[in-house]
């Protein structure tokens, strides 16, 4: 493994990433014969672009715009794109920009996917800095995932993608809204570290429970039919036992009956034209060399 991009959405915290450049320059530093590039991918940020200097551990920082603010997963995939696209590489790190996804952890992320040999490597999150409201709802949420999904959740975009997997899921049109589901989703074969949920370099988290619940729907609506399956055997089980606990089960019924159809609208997201045409949602590369 000798070519890594980092792929990082930026959204008004080009503070952040002024200063993440620094820490993932430092990390990088210790790889030696290692070439390592950054791109930015500015989410419609309606605060100019600062003035950034090239560090002298990564050979190029790319800023990708797009037209307006589409979120973490369109990003995502435009990077991935992009990547694919333009450069050569053995892999790609995804990670957000504001300081929780810890950029000292590239290291351990790079050193899993050597030992395994061309597998890809997600970050788990065993420790979080928010308060105990959110951790509980965190944890609702994966509880959630794994009963209506069948699939246990542990971590988020941090990354390191091999090659022959961005390839894959980039072609699925799931990954427009959720990225880390859909990787779970098509790659059959990941491994872990453990890592811990760095705090913002500036300012309060950006991830209030309200976009948590929208994150968990987003992961879900990825494994759609899963859950159309289970959510059947459910209004089924109910009405068996509805002579037992009355009105309870028909307000149950109602309840997953309402949740398929917001899992439906979410997966509406999902489709090949708009996999096909993001290119068009970006509207200028600004490449950093010097």
């Amino acid at each position: 493994m000798k070519n890594i991009i980092i792929i990082s959405p930026v959204y008004n915290d080009w503070e952040s990433f002024t200063k993440l450049i620094v820490e993932i320059d430092k990390v990088v530093s210790n790889f030696k014969n290692m070439s390592f590039k950054l791109i930015a991918v500015n989410d419609g940020s309606k605060e100019k672009t600062p003035s950034i200097k090239l560090p002298p551990n990564l050979e190029l920082i790319e800023i990708l715009n797009m037209k307006i603010n589409q979120g973490h997963a369109i990003c995502l995939a435009n990077g991935m794109k992009y990547a694919l696209k333009n450069y050569e590489f053995d892999g790609l790190i995804l990670m957000d920009a504001d300081g929780e996804d810890r950029p000292v952890e590239i290291f351990d992320l790079i050193n899993k996917a050597r030992e395994l040999n061309n597998v890809s490597v997600v970050a788990k999150r065993v420790k979080r800095s928010e308060g105990p409201i959110f951790s509980i709802f965190y944890f609702l949420h994966k509880v959630l995932t794994l009963i209506l999904t069948g699939k246990l959740m542990n971590f988020g975009n941090y990354s390191l993608i091999i090659k022959k997997d961005v390839e894959t899921i980039i072609k699925d049109p799931t990954i427009v809204y959720n990225f880390s589901g859909t990787l779970k989703n098509k790659i059959t074969k990941l491994d872990c570290i453990d890592c811990i949920r760095g705090k913002r370099y500036f300012g309060p988290s950006k991830m209030p429970l309200f976009k948590l619940i929208i994150h968990s729907f987003s992961i879900i609506a990825v494994f759609k039919m899963n859950v159309f399956i289970r959510s059947a055997l459910l209004l089924v089980l109910l009405a068996y036992l509805q002579p037992y606990i009355g009105i309870v089960s028909s307000i149950l019924q109602f309840m997953i009956v309402l949740f398929n159809i917001l899992i439906y609208i979410i997966s509406t997201k999902s489709n090949h034209n708009k996999l096909k045409n993001m290119d068009a949602e970006l509207e200028n590369v600004e490449k950093v060399t010097h």
